[in-house]
């Protein structure tokens, strides 16, 4: 398997992307919670750039005391980001989609080396 630099460690803060090229696939690649991940940058529902869209925390139920849903909100630790064409949201730790957790974005594995960030293709 062959390696792609994506760039150098330093340069990323939590929440940044880099989206990389190797032939016809392009990889998205996020800081998320002091770790690298990386997904193929293909919606699952119409092949949309999915890893370019915005990151928001994942809509969370707000239960009453007798379990009722009396509002939502965004989660602080939990965050999605949401492909651009098309409103589809995919978990930034898992790649699952949020709609149907049984579908998920291809996931490459991340190397850190001598200060700089690898994906494996």
């Amino acid at each position: 398997m062959a390696e792609l630099r994506v760039g150098a460690a330093a340069e990323f803060t939590e929440g940044d992307r880099a989206i990389v090229s190797t032939g016809s696939e392009e990889i998205g690649v996020f800081l998320h919670q002091g770790t690298f991940v990386a997904y193929a940058n293909r919606c699952l529902h119409q092949g949309g750039p999915a890893c370019e869209g915005v990151l928001i925390g994942k809509v969370e139920a707000v239960l009453g005391t007798d379990h009722a849903v009396i509002g939502e909100r965004f989660s602080s630790t939990r965050i999605n980001f949401v492909c651009p064409w098309h409103g589809w949201e995919y978990d930034l730790a898992t790649g699952e989609c949020a709609a149907d957790r049984r579908r998920r974005l291809r996931r490459f594995d991340v190397v850190e080396r001598d200060g700089d960030v690898y994906v494996v293709v």
